[in-house]
């Protein structure tokens, strides 16, 4: 069932899981060698979440908000303008943000199908993924 809709084999997601929990422990090491505020990394852990309001405008909107909250290349960005430059903050908000990005992708959340509901690229989640577990096993 999986293979039709373009979900990687498991062997691959396995792997793509494996990246996500080193970046969360990359960024949370960094974090923590740079000095950042555990108060600050506590608030905004879960901050990237909030792309999933984009859903109160429909699946299509609501993907293409969470997967640009998502997407490594948003934090990376602006951990390279706060080292670079005079914007102290910047750095540990992306690494907080990154640490977000990684544990996700480590707990099997990832970037949204806009058209199918419970599709990541790493596989179903949630419901859809329970339903996926007993039709194989049926």
């Amino acid at each position: 069932m999986a293979d039709r809709i373009g979900f990687p084999p498991a062997e691959v997601t396995a792997v793509l899981r494996v990246e996500g929990f080193v970046v969360f422990a990359t960024a949370v090491v960094a974090f923590q060698f740079t000095g950042g505020n555990w108060w600050l990394f506590l608030v905004l852990i879960l901050a990237p979440d909030l792309a999933m309001l984009g859903a109160l405008a429909g699946q299509r909107v609501g993907a293409w908000s969470y997967n640009l909250a998502h997407t490594y290349s948003v934090p990376l960005v602006l951990g390279g303008l706060g080292w670079f430059s005079d914007v102290p903050w910047l750095l540990p908000v992306a690494l907080i943000w990154a640490a977000h990005i990684g544990i996700d992708r480590a707990l099997g959340y990832g970037l949204k199908y806009p058209a199918l509901d419970h599709a990541t690229h790493l596989g179903w989640i949630g419901k859809a993924k329970r339903a996926a577990k007993l039709a194989d096993a049926g």
